[in-house]
């Protein structure tokens, strides 16, 4: 039997050398460069319904195209 998710779990990963800390909460999944408190975060009802991968797709499809990038 699966745990519930009723806090938020933090774990810290590293990319490409850098620090973020990864948030999991009830309501969705953060990730924040260590330090500080901006980043992407995503519901989960985002990521079920495929906004998020709609999103993704938009911005490759954009950058593609030439358009201008927040990278």
């Amino acid at each position: 039997m699966a745990t519930k998710l009723e806090k938020t779990l933090k774990r810290e990963i590293t990319i490409d050398g850098k620090a973020y800390m990864v948030a999991i909460s009830p309501e969705g999944v953060k990730v924040t460069q260590k330090g500080f408190r901006r980043g992407p975060e995503l519901t989960w009802r985002a990521i079920i319904s495929g906004e998020a991968e709609m999103g993704q797709q938009l911005k490759s499809s954009v950058n593609a195209t030439g358009g201008d990038s927040e990278e």
